[in-house]
């Protein structure tokens, strides 16, 4: 008897015992709609710097990208800086952090702030929200399984809202712009591969490492191209402000308030509060930025966020 409680305990022990309290799920729900929507926000800011400051999309993807990057970096060599140089020295997943790079940082950077440029911050981040069906399709496909009823009812809202937001609900025209569009959807693709690539290193490695160096080597690519210290747009005392928050705020303070909810209070429960951030950019959109918006792209944006929560 006493060797079965003494092994009971040593099984307790290695057996992760963490529960959610309700002041957990609080805090971290607390957490990720503060993360949700100073990304709502960030969109806004972007289509204000993009509209009132002509700044070029890929001017402020690189920017952003590399001082974002630059603070993780330093939060990972302040608090887990054994990760860090752990990740730098293990050359078998530099291979896979280029690619998550490209594809999880850059591609979904400029796909977004492009699909904004096109449309509107409210439009572009609903857009993204259809990663959902990318993210469903791999499930399915790597389960070999269909869709279920609810996941199969998400996708014909998902679907007959898209439609409505790109045609206005007159089918013989679009009224969205194609560029628009076919970015919004490409973010949303890239999107839901970056749900996806990363989590295996950033287990390993740590959230602020891992987005640390795909942000830097993001920037790094850009930086050739995009040459920001030649073609920084002309930026008065609120055009710096505005380039602050969308490094600070939106990108660094989003990522690290989303992700730190998330592990609190859960991922599913992280899915459906991420919800507020295509509420604040439509919202923003319209009191910032100018944006308008028919009772047929409203309902459209429902159709997609009732998605959301149909498809888990």
């Amino acid at each position: 008897m006493g060797q079965s409680k003494r092994s009971v305990r040593r099984t307790a022990k290695r057996t992760p015992t963490f529960e959610r309290t309700p002041h957990d799920i609080l805090v971290g729900a607390l957490l990720v709609l503060a993360g949700g929507t100073l990304w709502g926000v960030n969109a806004t800011v972007s289509k204000l710097l993009m509209g009132s400051y002509h700044a070029d999309p890929l001017w402020i993807a690189c920017v952003r990208e590399l001082a974002a990057g630059a603070i993780f970096i330093a939060c990972s060599g302040a608090f887990t800086p054994k990760l860090l140089i752990g990740a730098l020295k293990d050359r078998g997943s530099y291979l896979k952090l280029v690619a998550c790079s490209l594809i999880c940082v850059l591609f979904v950077q400029v796909a977004y702030l492009k699909a904004i440029d096109w449309t509107n911050s409210g439009t572009a981040t609903v857009l993204q929200t259809l990663n959902l069906l990318f993210v469903l399709a791999i499930v399915c496909v790597r389960g070999q399984r269909l869709p279920r009823v609810k996941e199969s009812i998400g996708i014909a809202l998902a679907f007959a809202g898209t439609v409505l937001i790109a045609t206005g609900g007159d089918l013989s025209q679009l009224s969205l712009p194609l560029a628009g569009l076919f970015w919004g959807l490409l973010d949303a693709l890239c999107t839901s591969i970056m749900s996806i690539a990363p989590i295996a290193m950033m287990a390993r490695w740590g959230n602020f490492t891992v987005n640390g160096i795909m942000f830097v080597i993001s920037g790094l690519i850009l930086l050739p191209i995009v040459r920001p210290w030649a073609t920084a747009p002309s930026l008065d005392a609120f055009g710096l402000m505005l380039v602050a928050f969308t490094i600070v705020g939106g990108t660094f303070g989003a990522y690290w308030l989303f992700l730190a909810g998330t592990q609190r209070c859960g991922a599913m429960r992280a899915t459906m509060l991420g919800t507020s951030e295509p509420v604040t950019a439509t919202i923003t959109g319209v009191l910032f930025a100018g944006a308008v918006f028919t009772p047929t792209d409203l309902a459209g944006f429902a159709m997609i966020l009732i998605m959301v929560f149909l498809v888990r």
